[in-house]
């Protein structure tokens, strides 16, 4: 059993963290449905936020120059209103409904930016909503991306300076998650032992995610982007 768990690990943890140092997100809305064909949601999501923890050590070194950090400040008490409330909504109910309620609104979202006829503008109260909403699926399913990525796409003009800053703030949503989670009892030492031992499939995910980045051009970069948030939400109601 502990093999199975390996393996299937490996090859979440290969798939989510590719896309994530491609796109700056979405990590873990491709990790968490494979992993959960061998472990519990709350292991899932404990061994997602691990390695997002490594990630974002050398991701945030490596785009500090492009990330908007006034984006990231902004976002902070949201955040982190969000993630307490999801890992205390994580720790002690089931929210599955929540978790499909999620991909409604990313495929809603999707279809409003292919056949609106304008773009879509938040203002500062939505935005600051956004960041507790997008902290709270964060803390419940490590899913807090698209709507991050929606705040974000709103305020940070470009690829490379849009997938830095989700990088940014994805790294400030891990450092608030991991206490959390480990004060929460979801998080535990053997998560740790197991995750460490995939640790070289992670780092060729991240190297291969930041070897194809610069081949993408801004266009083709925004199709990826719909597409994945399409696929996310297809894959939290499904």
């Amino acid at each position: 059993m502990e093999v199975y768990v390996l393996i299937t690990l490996a090859i979440a943890i290969f798939c989510g963290f590719f896309v994530q140092s491609l796109v700056g997100f979405a990590g873990s809305l491709v990790a968490l449905p494979i992993l959960l064909f061998a472990v519990k949601l709350p292991d899932a999501i404990a061994y997602v936020s691990v390695f997002y923890l490594f990630s974002s050590a050398y991701m945030v070194y490596k785009e500090w120059c492009n990330i908007d950090r006034a984006t990231i400040l902004r976002l902070i008490l949201a955040s982190l209103i969000g993630v307490v409330l999801g890992i205390a909504v994580l720790a002690y109910s089931k929210p599955v409904v929540l978790q499909t309620g999620l991909g409604i609104f990313i495929l809603l979202y999707v279809g409003y930016v292919v056949f609106g006829k304008k773009e879509m503008v938040l203002s500062k109260n939505v935005n600051w909503t956004f960041g507790v909403v997008g902290g709270f699926f964060a803390g419940v399913f490590s899913t807090g991306g698209p709507l991050y990525a929606i705040s974000v796409k709103n305020t940070v003009k470009g690829a490379k300076a849009f997938r830095a800053t989700m990088i940014g703030v994805l790294a400030l949503i891990t450092l608030i998650r991991i206490p959390a989670l480990s004060i929460s009892g979801v998080l535990t030492f053997q998560h740790l032992q197991m995750s460490l031992m995939v640790l070289p499939v992670f780092f060729l995910a991240q190297f291969l995610g930041i070897k194809f980045f610069p081949k993408i051009n801004e266009v083709q970069f925004k199709r990826i982007l719909l597409v994945i948030l399409s696929l996310s939400g297809l894959a939290l109601i499904f």
